[in-house]
C-alpha cells in the first residue's frame, strides 16, 4: 500500500492540480478529496481533465482525514488553521494557504486579518538549509505563487551580498487562476482579455514573506493581471552594491545557487524566462543581466502559478517529508503548444 493522501479544498485550481499529480505520483494513493459547496459531486463533475478518477467529493471534516498518512490543505486563506489545529500530529501536513507562513504575527495581521495561526517550517527546499528542514517537518507552509517566482530570483542576490536589502522593485504578471475558481465579474473572459490590469498595488499580501524568505528590508510589488489562465512572470529588479557588477557575474551566482537543482533552470545565455515554456511543469526558469542605463541588476522569473506556485511545490514539499525522490510525480518539462 502507497502513502494515502487527502486533499482537502479538491474543488479549487489548485486542489484540481494536486488532484493530478497525486494520480500519476508512484508512492501517493489518493484516499478521499473534500470540498464544501461541491461536497456529494462525483469528481470529474467539477474537473472533467480528470475524467477516470471514480471519486466523490467529501465533506471537509475531521472524519475525512482519520485514514490519511499526509493531508494537502488547498483551502482560502485564513481557513486551514482551524482544520491544521484538530488533525492529529502523526499525520503530515502540505498548507498551500497563507495561515502558517509569517513569523510576525503583525505582518499577518497587517496583510491578512484575524489571528496570527504560528509558523511552521516554510516549504521552499531551494533556499540554503531549507530542505533539511523541510525532511525533518510534519507541518510545512507551501509558499505563495508570486513568492515562489520572485524569492528564487531574488534571494541569491542578497544572501552573496551583490543587491541591496533596501532597493527592490517587481512588477509581476499573473494568469487569472491565480484568483481563484469562484466567479468574479473582473475575471469574466470579456473583461481580462485584450486587457492588462494591476492590482493590490502598493499592499499586495506576499511582500511580507518574500521579505521574510529573501532578507529584502524595502520591497515595491506591482501584481498584473494578465490575460492567460495560468503562469507567473516576474521582473526583479535591485540595485547593486558595488558598480562594477556585470551580467556574467549576476548569472554565475544564481548558477552557483541553483546548478544543482532539478527544478530550477538558469537558462543559456541570450534565452528569456516566458510563461508558456513553464505550463503544466513543476520548474522555475530564469534570466539575468544588468541595465545598461540604471546599473540596476535585473532578473526575470517565469513559472506556472499552479505548478512550482502551488501543487507541484506542495508536492516536492512532501516528497522530500516523505523521504522518497524530490521530484517524484513531477516534470521538469512544460507542455507545448
Amino acid at each position: 500500500m502507497g502513502i494515502r493522501v487527502a486533499v482537502a479544498g479538491a474543488s479549487g485550481y489548485a486542489g484540481g492540480e494536486l488532484l493530478r499529480l497525486i494520480a500519476g505520483h508512484p508512492e501517493f494513493e489518493l484516499a478521499v478529496a473534500t470540498a464544501h459547496s461541491q461536497a456529494g459531486k462525483p469528481l470529474a463533475s467539477v474537473h472533467p481533465h480528470l475524467t477516470g478518477l471514480d471519486l466523490t467529493l467529501a465533506e471537509t471534516g475531521l472524519d475525512a482525514f482519520t485514514d490519511a498518512d499526509l493531508v494537502f490543505l488547498a483551502l482560502p486563506h485564513g481557513e486551514s488553521a482551524a482544520l491544521a489545529a484538530i488533525l492529529p500530529d502523526t499525520v503530515k501536513v502540505v498548507d498551500l494557504g497563507a495561515d502558517h507562513r509569517l513569523h510576525d504575527a503583525d505582518a499577518w495581521t497587517r496583510y491578512y486579518g484575524g489571528a496570527h495561526a504560528g509558523a511552521w517550517v516554510y516549504g521552499l527546499p531551494e533556499l540554503p538549509g531549507q530542505r533539511a528542514k523541510i525532511a525533518q517537518a510534519h507541518r510545512v507552509a507551501n509558499t505563495g505563487c508570486y513568492a515562489v517566482a520572485i524569492t528564487l530570483a531574488l534571494a541569491p542576490l542578497l544572501h552573496s551580498g551583490l543587491a541591496d536589502a533596501d532597493d527592490v522593485v517587481v512588477v509581476a504578471a499573473s494568469g487569472t487562476s491565480g484568483a481563484g475558481k469562484s466567479a468574479k465579474l473582473h475575471l469574466l473572459g470579456s473583461e481580462v482579455m485584450g486587457d492588462l490590469s494591476p492590482y493590490k498595488v502598493g499592499a499586495h499580501q506576499h511582500v511580507p514573506e518574500i521579505k521574510q524568505a529573501t532578507g529584502a528590508r524595502s520591497l515595491s510589488l506591482t501584481p498584473v493581471l494578465a490575460p492567460m489562465p495560468r503562469g507567473i512572470l516576474a521582473t526583479v529588479t535591485a540595485k547593486p552594491t558595488s558598480c562594477d557588477i556585470t551580467p556574467a557575474v549576476v548569472r554565475a551566482v544564481l548558477a552557483e545557487a541553483y546548478g544543482d537543482e532539478p527544478l530550477v533552470h538558469l537558462l543559456p545565455e541570450g534565452a528569456w524566462p516566458h510563461t508558456a515554456a513553464t505550463l503544466g511543469s513543476g520548474a522555475a526558469h530564469l534570466q539575468a543581466t544588468v541595465d545598461v542605463d540604471s546599473g540596476r541588476i535585473i532578473v526575470v522569473s517565469a513559472i506556472d502559478n499552479l505548478g512550482k506556485g502551488a501543487a507541484a511545490q506542495a508536492v516536492q514539499n512532501a516528497n522530500i517529508m516523505f523521504d522518497l525522490p524530490e521530484t517524484a510525480g513531477l516534470s521538469a518539462f512544460g507542455v507545448a503548444p
